[in-house]
């Protein structure tokens, strides 16, 4: 008779321990502990490790799901019509992804905490990314010495320029994204408008302040 609530009592448990982790790699990366976590969801330690033995084992069950939508994103991309609207939206949307995840970009980028499910994940990427490439280039809106092993480079950069950022933007990343989508172009008339303003030099002040280099 008391199985059923204490399964309910799981789950729940469950679902607190995903949202904290959720919550705190977003914002802080994969460096969190699993005791930041049972603090953050208001549980005991105890209950994190029964649930998730390993902080792999959460990675893995949090973002093997937002990989698989990262793949699906690619795979659409490579179908839409318009090679230069594909491109430029699936750009725009995996670095609008990685911004506001800082756990999401370190799983995308490394090998630290990937399990075999969220590694079968990106290899999906591979083969979506270079038909994408590839349209793209033949139709002449891509640089033709660009390769799809260039993109985790390209993500670091945004990603960097999220970092330094956040404390005076959400969306300044939104400006250097424009400028490196130029960049990439096998031919522009002109540069595209930056979108937002450049930052002042109080702001650039606060950003160096707040500012640190990550480290493994």
């Amino acid at each position: 008779m008391s199985a059923k609530p204490l399964r309910r009592d799981a789950e729940l448990n469950r679902q607190r321990i995903l949202e904290a982790a959720r919550e705190l790699f977003a914002v802080q990366g994969l460096d969190v502990t699993l005791d930041d976590i049972a603090h953050h969801a208001g549980l005991g330690v105890g209950t994190v490790y029964r649930r998730f033995p390993t902080k792999d084992a959460l990675v893995e069950a949090l973002f093997e799901s937002k990989m698989d939508r990262l793949a699906q994103l690619a795979e659409a991309a490579a179908d839409e019509p318009d090679p230069a609207v594909a491109l430029d939206r699936w750009f725009r949307t995996i670095a609008d992804l990685q911004a506001g995840d800082r756990g999401l970009r370190e799983v995308m980028l490394g090998s630290r905490y990937s399990g075999d499910r969220v590694t079968l994940v990106r290899e999906r990427l591979t083969p979506a990314v270079t038909r994408l490439f590839d349209r793209a280039k033949a139709a002449g809106v891509l640089r033709e010495d660009l390769h799809p092993s260039d993109v985790p480079v390209l993500m670091v950069m945004i990603g960097a320029v999220t970092d330094y950022s956040r404390p005076v933007g959400p969306d300044v990343w939104l400006r250097y994204l424009t400028v490196l989508r130029d960049g990439l172009a096998a031919r522009r008339d002109a540069p595209t408008p930056l979108p937002g303003r450049h930052l002042t030099e109080e702001e650039v002040e606060t950003a160096m302040s707040h500012f640190r280099v990550h480290r493994p």
